[in-house]
């Protein structure tokens, strides 16, 4: 149900549009956005959709490294997670806009698409990994809170992060250090960024280092205890397991350039980046786990002699990440406009997992493993032209914008070395197979799968009056692996007063399935909550051969993969007065066979016996098969208030800003609706109530900086071999400070904290006997207070 609140909120609002993207103001220094419009001169205040501005300051006034955390402590209704020891998810996180899923967010660099990761996440979704781009890079962020598919094409139902990178003269460089209160997680930071600019055009280029040591939240597991009591001349570590954030070093790189040729403009721009990470996986105790087996295949070999306190898996990834785009547009100011541009961006993910065993291998298994890799390729193409057509019936011209777009996308599982899959003569005797932890891709599951896209486009904005402007977009899409899609989006926006405005949206939008969501397989191994034992789970397409031998039952349907349909409404408000501004903007959004997991099926002895036939990895020990379907449909509900005050307080300037949101989502049909268990791990994981709020106090060469950050109540829920289980929490805040000291206009240092008061959720009930304290699920950070110090310099 909708809310009215009203809070102090965020300074920086509005943006829209993808055509340009050089920032410009206008005379009274309101940003000129370029998201969700493609209108010239359009400002946040004269937006018809709901639009956050974050600048580059206000990044700079988080410590992560990563941009998608940064967003999330700016915008209450954007979210992130840790999920520790959640295989990919650790390196590649969630980020959800409005609680709706990671690629329900399309994600534009300069107004042009970047490509998805490789790694299929939570219930299938595969969005773009943010933490690719350097923060140092970005001269603003435009988040446009509205659908947009009509507009921008598939992925846009929740809304467009639109990242504009740096275009100014000059350099710069950055260092800074970081720990937890705890002692761990020690962060090491640095950055340069040099630009040049003249009539010609522009270069900048930006590289940025980050290198972060694990955390751990842990207690050392009851059964290791256990076997050390029972066993004092063994060496148990303790903890056994980490439970926290990665071990994690990367190199950021990104380019931005335009040259100017008369009355076309050149332009490129692209980013690059290398990461690598390591993190635990749970132990394997040597009295419980079915890998220390005895085995007739293996007589005399004990894989006590190996471990003898057990093994903790130690899983990693190496990332290469790359993006290249250019065209040339017009450069004059003449009615008629245009943008022709290509890109390609590729991003592939290099496993590999130590300290592990395939069981099933016995004496012949090494102890590590190249599980093998994940890539995915995007290659698009786009035309856009404009022109403003002065009608005489308007009270200005009318905009006019029309293209089109050819997008290429392909999936590749490269499969790992043969002993990270092999099935083993130890199978028989139950000893798991494929290297533990994270069994390797088979040759069966490794593969090229593609899907090329053409998609047309019409845009048009119509200032009817001088107060009112109406807004139209059309768009149709068509895909080589499921179909086509038409949609359309109509917005208005009324001027009651110079100051004071009201607007609305209605749209329908879409998400198309991906080549990785319908043909790629992957099995995985989970620990039973319970019984700390190892259970394999697999996870297979929904047109493959293991589809078919589900499909023989009576009662499965398993069936080939569609688009996600979206109808989105918004009504709001904007108000900009003196030093004052605020929006309030109510939201719903309803999506029709919304894309997830399947129900679980538990294959008999005679569906293992034909899995392994059909060289499905681990297939003779899988207990839980699924499968990505469109399984039901959604209703999301919410209220943003937005707000922002700057005055000047005493001999100096104050800056107060907050923001708000309320989100609902509820399962209304579908095979979610029937089932209590997972309807509740869908509409519950997350909070429905986020807020912050923030003031700055700048006072010559000192500045002072705080923000208050807000979540409220969430369930949490246990992977289980028989069930979920689930644990409610109740809301948190927390509170960050900082200081700047300005010695010079190109010196300046900051220390800071965030979660000054080093606060933690309730303990987690239900892993407590596997060492873990503070819930993987948490939709904050579960490991204390944070403090950091920031030396900048500017030549």
């Amino acid at each position: 149900m909708f809310k009215k609140l009203s809070v102090i909120a965020l300074a920086l609002i509005v943006s829209a549009a993808a055509q340009a993207y050089a920032q410009a103001e206008t005379q009274s220094g309101d940003t000129i956005i370029v998201t969700g419009t493609r209108a010239e001169g359009r400002t946040a205040f004269d937006s018809l959709a709901p639009v956050d501005v974050i600048s580059d300051d206000a990044l700079d006034l988080t410590a992560s490294d990563e941009i998608m955390d940064s967003l999330a402590q700016l915008a209450p209704s954007f979210n992130v997670q840790r999920l520790p020891m959640n295989d990919g998810l650790i390196f590649v996180r969630p980020a959800r806009l409005r609680n709706l899923s990671p690629d329900h967010t399309l994600v534009l660099v300069n107004g042009k698409r970047r490509h998805r990761s490789a790694l299929l996440g939570s219930n299938g979704a595969q969005a773009p990994d943010l933490a690719q781009i350097p923060s140092f890079a970005v001269k603003r962020i435009e988040v446009l809170r509205d659908g947009a598919s009509a507009q921008y094409g598939s992925d846009a139902i929740a809304g467009v992060i639109n990242i504009i990178l740096d275009d100014e003269p000059g350099l710069s460089a950055f260092g800074q250090y970081g720990q937890y209160y705890e002692n761990d997680g020690d962060q090491y930071r640095a950055g340069v960024q040099g630009g040049l600019a003249g009539d010609y055009g522009f270069l900048n280029a930006t590289f940025e280092f980050s290198d972060s040591a694990r955390t751990s939240r842990t207690r050392q597991r009851q059964d290791a205890i256990d076997l050390q009591a029972a066993n004092p001349d063994l060496d148990v570590p303790n903890p056994v397991q980490n439970w926290g954030q990665p071990e994690r070093t990367s190199y950021r790189f990104a380019v931005n350039s335009a040259f100017d040729a008369g009355v076309t403009e050149l332009y490129a721009f692209g980013t690059y980046g290398w990461g690598t990470g390591v993190s635990d996986f749970n132990w394997r105790n040597p009295t419980t786990t079915s890998a220390f087996n005895p085995s007739a295949a293996f007589p005399g070999f004990d894989l006590n002699d190996i471990y003898p306190t057990g093994f903790t898996p130690q899983f990693g990834q190496d990332d290469e990440d790359y993006s290249i785009a250019g065209g040339l547009r017009g450069n004059g100011d003449g009615p008629f406009s245009y943008d022709v541009s290509a890109g390609y961006g590729r991003n592939e993910i290099d496993y590999f997992i130590y300290d592990t065993i395939n069981a099933s291998l016995g004496p012949d298994s090494p102890t590590s493993f190249d599980p093998g890799n994940l890539v995915q390729r995007e290659f698009n193409v786009n035309v856009d032209f404009g022109y403003e057509w002065d009608s005489g019936f308007f009270a200005e011209p009318v905009n006019i914008a029309w293209g089109g777009e050819r997008r290429e996308e392909t999936y590749e599982i490269v499969a790992g070395d043969p002993a990270s899959y092999a099935i083993g003569a130890g199978a028989a005797d139950g000893l798991p197979s494929g290297s533990n932890g994270f069994p390797g891709y088979s040759e069966a599951q490794a593969g090229e799968f593609d899907q090329t896209s053409y998609a047309g486009y019409i845009d048009v904005e119509i200032p009817v009056t001088a107060f009112w402007t109406l807004g139209l977009a059309g768009r149709y899409e068509d895909f080589s692996e499921y179909g086509d899609s038409l949609d359309g989006k109509i917005s208005t926006r009324f001027e009651i007063t110079p100051s004071f405005a009201l607007r609305a949206t209605a749209s329908t939008g879409f998400r198309a399935p991906t080549p990785g969501q319908l043909f790629s397989e992957r099995t995985s191994q989970g620990l039973d909550t319970v019984t700390l034992n190892i259970f394999t789970a697999g996870r297979f397409s929904p047109l493959g051969p293991v589809a078919e031998v589900i499909n023989a039952r009576p009662d499965a349907n398993i069936r080939s993969l569609d688009a996600e349909e979206s109808e989105n409404y918004t009504i709001g408000l904007a108000w900009s007065e003196g030093g004052f501004t605020a929006t309030v903007d109510l939201y719903q959004i309803n999506i029709s066979d919304r894309f997830g997991t399947s129900q679980t099926f538990n294959p008999t002895p005679e569906e293992q016996a034909e899995f392994v036939a059909l060289g499905v990895p681990g297939g003779e020990g899988i207990t839980r098969v699924n499968f990505f379907q469109n399984d039901f449909d959604t209703r999301t509900r919410g209220v943003d208030v937005v707000a922002s005050y700057a005055m000047q307080a005493g001999p100096g300037d104050l800056t107060l800003t907050g923001a708000y949101n309320y989100n609902s989502t509820k399962v209304t049909d579908g095979d979610l609706a029937a089932n209590e268990t997972t309807r509740v791990r869908f509409e519950e994981v997350l909070p429905n109530h986020t807020a912050t709020a923030s003031a700055s106090y700048a006072l010559g060469a000192l500045e002072l900086f705080a923000r208050a950050r807000y979540y409220g109540g969430w369930t949490d829920y246990s992977f289980n071999a028989d069930g979920d289980i689930f644990q409610a929490f109740g809301g948190e805040t927390f509170l960050d400070l900082a200081a700047t000291y300005r010695f010079t206009d190109q010196l300046s240092i900051r220390a800071g904290a965030e979660n000054v008061f080093d606060n933690y959720p309730d303990e987690a009930e239900f892993q407590a006997n596997r060492g873990l304290i503070y819930s993987r699920n948490a939709p904050y950070d579960t490991d204390g207070g944070f403090y950091y110090v920031r030396l900048d310099v500017k030549l």
